[in-house]
């Protein structure tokens, strides 16, 4: 068999999941001038771009830029795009395994991690998984509903998600009719009478993990005004010395500023509560209140005190909870999983079976090292791997099978409605028109079928 990796022997590469760290894996492997390399990108679904498009706020555009980048790596050569097909059900990775030298996976973390108290799967209580798939048309979310007609919304977590669902829930129909949120969910947003909003942190203000530019859009809202309770930003010494990193440095600054901001009279309140955590969600069949356990922070040195919960607990009077406490990886068939971290074990990128390496295995993003940091955290998380792959080359198992058209006569004998690069295209200008028709930057096909049939037009 001729050597891996001349121009006429690449090495056969496939990425499982099209999000950022997908595409950063992507870059510099098409980039590889020694050895050559191919990528076939495969998703579930037959839109690419994975939580950029799917997570990403509809009133964050900016962020939503950074697609351009990936459209550009999509475009180089030795690249192709395959849509709407599941890795471990429509083909298995033993099946794959037939057509690439190598396989990383960056499946990323699509479910979310739970509160395990009582009550939490009461009607009213929610994932911001859901709701923010809802808002932004996810198909796996088209259809959930979403109760408010209730006043009164808690929101438990203090990242960058909290802060986006606090917000939306936050917005006035002004507000978000210029964005792309879904049109199902613009509808019900309108009729929202939603008019407290509780964010519930586990630990202090200068432990919330926001980023600044969350929160100081939070004192930017046209009809809801954040309030904080100043004792709750008297910090400790342990807390002051931690205010050397910038942005708890900046956070702490914007809640000051809203503890210190006289009453606007604003028809929503948001209102922020630290040292606090959950412990059991009350109702009837429905949300009623939530009882949450005061806090308070225990440990001798900076950036290593934790909450500890005191025993004194209080009531709060609700009708909808939402958990954002962080996203967690669900397993695929024939691939190592870590039940516990919700991730693939791996060792920087290389997957590890019983702490062996397991040749041709790697693993990117979220499914390599939890749901951490932000978008552009993912290109040198995936460097790593990819450099660990370049590296292993010499030593990866030729698969059997290297003719390019092979995948593809493959996925068309068990019948798979596979969505090409250009079938992709299709949507989305056809998405792009639909938004221009009424004003919005894009209206997105919210079911698959929508989808599917707009590329057979």
């Amino acid at each position: 068999m001729e050597q891996l990796g001349l121009s006429n022997n690449p090495v056969r590469i496939a990425i499982v999941g099209s999000g950022p760290s997908g595409f950063y894996a992507a870059d510099p492997l098409l980039k590889s001038e020694t050895p050559v390399c191919m990528v076939d990108m495969f998703d579930r679904l037959p839109t690419p771009f994975g939580l950029v498009r799917g997570g990403v706020a509809p009133d964050h555009p900016k962020i939503r830029n950074v697609t351009r980048v990936y459209e550009k790596i999509a475009a180089k050569d030795r690249f192709r795009f395959f849509g709407n097909v599941t890795i471990g059900s429509d083909v298995t990775v033993p099946e794959l395994q037939g057509f690439y030298d190598a396989i990383i996976f960056a499946n990323g973390a699509e479910t979310d991690r739970r509160l395990n108290i009582r009550g939490e799967d009461l009607l009213g209580s929610c994932t911001a998984t859901s709701f923010v798939g809802w808002y932004n048309g996810h198909p796996d979310y088209r259809d959930h509903t979403f109760d408010l007609s209730q006043e009164v919304a808690v929101v438990i977590g203090l990242g960058n998600v909290a802060m986006d669902v606090a917000r939306i829930l936050a917005k006035t129909v002004d507000e978000l009719r210029p964005t792309d949120i879904a049109q199902h969910a613009f509808e019900a947003l309108s009729e929202s009478r939603i008019r407290e909003i509780h964010i519930i942190g586990r630990r202090g203000a200068a432990q919330a993990a926001c980023t600044p530019q969350e929160l100081k859009e939070m004192g930017e809202l046209a009809a809801c005004q954040p309030i904080v309770n100043p004792k709750d930003i008297d910090l400790g010494r342990l807390c002051k010395e931690e205010l050397s990193d910038r942005n708890r440095k900046r956070n702490v600054e914007l809640l000051t500023e809203y503890a210190n901001a006289p009453d606007r009279n604003s028809p929503r309140k948001m209102r922020f509560h630290f040292l606090r955590s959950p412990v059991d969600i009350k109702g009837n069949g429905h949300v009623e209140s939530i009882v949450l356990e005061k806090n308070h922070l225990i440990g001798t040195e900076a950036f290593q005190q934790r909450a500890v919960r005191s025993g004194e607990k209080i009531e709060l009077s609700c009708g909808l909870v939402f958990r954002s406490i962080g996203y967690r990886g669900i397993p695929i068939l024939d691939v190592p999983f870590d039940d516990q971290k919700g991730t693939i074990p791996n060792d920087r990128g290389r997957i590890l079976i019983n702490g062996a390496i397991m040749p041709g295995f790697y693993a990117v993003g979220w499914s390599k090292r939890g749901p951490s940091g932000v978008i552009g955290t993912n290109k040198p998380d995936s460097l790593e791997t990819v450099e660990r792959l370049l590296e292993d080359v010499d030593g990866l198992m030729q698969c059997p099978v290297r003719e390019n058209r092979a995948i593809v006569q493959f996925l068309k004998k068990k019948r798979l409605r596979y969505v090409s690069l250009a079938d992709w295209h299709k949507i989305d200008e056809a998405e792009l028109a639909r938004g221009a028709a009424v004003g919005k930057p894009r209206e997105r096909f919210t079911r698959i079928e929508e989808m599917l049939r707009v590329i057979e037009r």
